[in-house]
């Protein structure tokens, strides 16, 4: 998620202070876009004169490291851009990042991310990966229980196909998000919603004997103000 006046995003920011860095590395993954160089320039850009120690990751044509677990493992904060997460995650595990992400989460670096960024780190969830309908992606990295759901609010297909794919067992149940809100998770605990803008919201889905499928919407703080929406 890029801010309209080219500052750093409010869940950048958010990360870093997580990683509890004074002076955090932040690597950043370009993979679900088809590492287009514009996106990590754009971030080197933002970042000028910022604290975070910035670098980025590469897969295509091949890597720009010689070694991919190497520079992962020496980051505070990894963050994954947007996308297509069924060909992000396709090609991070034909070059290993599954397993070098699942080591960096057990070192306790913050692993970050949007969209597809923030799917990858689930059992699955919504996806235009496929073509422009939207479908079900079941092959996250499960570091994260469950599935997630972005662009709730801002893409009228995407609330009644995740309730759906929940309601019938195709998704196990999960977090969905409006723009601009994301959930914390520390360890894979459910830590807080944040969001960087008022009036958004997160929710949690699940199956429901009764109706097919439960929404529930969760507190969500916003960041630029520090209170509850």
């Amino acid at each position: 998620m890029l801010m309209p006046d080219d500052r750093i995003p409010v869940h950048m920011e958010h990360a870093l202070r997580v990683s509890g860095a004074r002076d955090p590395r932040l690597c950043v993954v370009g993979t679900a876009g088809g590492d287009d160089p514009r996106w990590p320039l754009a971030m080197y850009d933002r970042f000028a004169g910022h604290a975070a120690r910035l670098s980025h990751l590469a897969l295509f044509p091949m890597p720009n490291v010689a070694d991919l677990e190497d520079l992962l493992l020496s980051q505070d904060v990894i963050f994954a851009g947007g996308g297509s997460v069924a060909n992000m995650v396709a090609v991070w595990r034909v070059h290993g990042l599954d397993v070098i992400m699942r080591k960096a989460w057990q070192a306790g670096i913050v692993l970050s991310g949007s969209s597809a960024g923030g799917i990858c780190w689930f059992e699955g969830g919504t996806t235009d990966s496929f073509g422009p309908q939207l479908r079900a992606f079941t092959e996250g990295l499960g570091l994260l229980p469950g599935s997630y759901c972005p662009h709730y609010n801002s893409e009228p297909g995407r609330r009644p196909l995740y309730q759906r794919l929940v309601a019938d067992g195709t998704l196990p149940g999960g977090i969905a998000c409006d723009d601009g809100a994301a959930a914390h998770f520390t360890d894979d605990v459910l830590t807080e919603l944040i969001a960087d803008r008022p009036g958004v919201s997160a929710y949690r889905v699940v199956a429901s004997p009764d109706s097919g499928v439960t929404e529930t919407r969760l507190e969500t703080r916003n960041l630029a103000e520090g209170g509850l929406g």
